[in-house]
């Protein structure tokens, strides 16, 4: 099988494992998954931070680093982000280890082409020699935990990379998520973890939705990426953010409220041309970086904000008077 495709051992751990009391207890939650080393993008997450009543808690659940080759753009993400809560994504995984046998890690399904996954595998080859000159920022990555546990208003939250059975699991695609057997999954590793809500990332298209378990309504938030665009025609990240009080943001795109405990996606309005600049000073035309991500960092991927929302998920309605003006929605 191709590096990349396939999702090695030591990846995995079972649900049940999340059922431990939590490393993070909070008012105010910002689950930051798939920042992909734009600096830009932190900076705005931070700005956004700063304007909540009170100081959030930050968790960045993975994939922190990838476009990111620079030694510059390297240090800057790694001892900004390693200096708030984070876990380890695929990409960190394989950043502080030598092994090439699962490529990227990204253990990518079968409607990913051969040509992108070898084109990332080529990515991640690059970035671990910008890594290998930082063996202490590559050590702190080896450390780090494959997920976090939290409370927020007395709700659980299970905080991922990929899903409750892996860290680069694709159950929460939002492709996964549009029949009954996609749902029930969720609902089990709710269950096994003793958590109401799920916070994801790693597939790299946000989407949310509500569901009833065993133990009453739960949710489960993928962020997709708050380093890339996520939507046609836009040009902002997305994150997850999980409180006792409302949104107050311009910034927030749709929601849910579990038991008085507001989780909300907030768009991520970064610096899209300086980003540009600093990705194309990393990935130039002809490279892989470049071939499998220039369109999408310039104008969005083939997926629309109304389809990221599933039942019992509610739209910003001022946001969707200016989408539906726009022409934004599919």
């Amino acid at each position: 099988m191709q590096p990349g495709r396939s999702c090695p051992l030591h990846y995995r751990y079972p649900p049940a494992s999340l059922n431990r009391p939590p490393e993070i207890v909070a008012d105010t939650l910002y689950v930051i998954g798939g920042l992909y080393g734009n600096l830009p993008a932190l900076q705005a997450v931070t700005a956004l931070a700063a304007v909540e009543p009170g100081p959030p808690s930050l968790v960045f659940n993975g994939d922190f680093n990838w476009f990111n080759t620079d030694a510059a753009g390297f240090a800057a993400i790694n001892e900004t982000v390693l200096a708030q809560h984070a876990l380890r994504g695929n990409v960190e995984t394989e950043l502080a280890g030598d092994d090439d046998a699962a490529g990227c890690g990204c253990a990518y399904p079968d409607n990913v082409s051969d040509a992108e996954v070898g084109r990332s595998n080529a990515m991640l080859t690059q970035l671990r020699a910008t890594a290998r000159t930082f063996p202490p920022l590559r050590a702190r990555l080896a450390a780090l935990p494959m997920n976090l546990v939290a409370t927020v208003g007395g709700l659980r939250v299970a905080i991922v990379h990929g899903d409750c059975a892996s860290l680069a699991g694709w159950s929460y695609d939002e492709s996964a998520l549009s029949n009954a057997a996609g749902l029930a999954v969720v609902a089990a590793h709710c269950t096994a973890a003793r958590a109401r809500i799920i916070a994801s990332s790693h597939t790299c298209l946000p989407v949310a939705v509500k569901l009833d378990t065993v133990q009453g309504p739960c949710a489960l938030f993928n962020n997709g990426a708050a380093g890339m665009p996520n939507f046609a025609g836009t040009t902002f990240g997305v994150i997850t953010r999980i409180a006792t009080t409302p949104a107050q943001s311009p910034a927030a795109l749709y929601s849910t409220v579990l038991d008085g405990v507001h989780i909300d996606a907030l768009a991520v309005h970064y610096d899209h041309a300086r980003w540009r600049q600093n990705f194309a000073a990393n990935w130039p035309a002809g490279s892989a970086g470049h071939l499998s991500y220039h369109q999408r960092i310039t104008s969005g991927p083939r997926y629309w904000l109304n389809r990221a929302m599933r039942s019992g998920i509610h739209i910003n309605t001022t946001l969707l008077r200016q989408l539906r003006a726009g022409g934004n929605l599919e």
